[in-house]
């Protein structure tokens, strides 16, 4: 049996420490929108909306991937500066 993205996405977020959730709903055009959010004990928190549940996971790995780097460049400089 093969692995999919969507259930590969979901580990990585949480593998990362983050937990996460996933709804479905429909908009005032009867149009099917995905929302998924992750957060953490630190109260960081991201929320995205896409048209496809795999978009949204996609959207949420992404944010998460950017404060990670963002964080490992801010304690690269803070230890440069030391």
């Amino acid at each position: 049996m093969s692995v999919t993205k969507w259930e590969i996405i979901p580990a990585n977020i949480s593998k990362a420490g983050w937990s996460w959730g996933g709804i479905s709903a429909l908009d005032c055009g009867r149009r099917t929108t995905w929302i998924a959010d992750a957060h953490r004990d630190d109260a960081k928190r991201f929320v995205v909306r896409a048209d496809q549940k795999l978009t949204a996971f996609l959207e949420l790995q992404r944010a998460i991937h950017e404060l990670a780097v963002s964080a490992t460049n801010r304690e690269g400089i803070n230890r440069g500066s030391a």
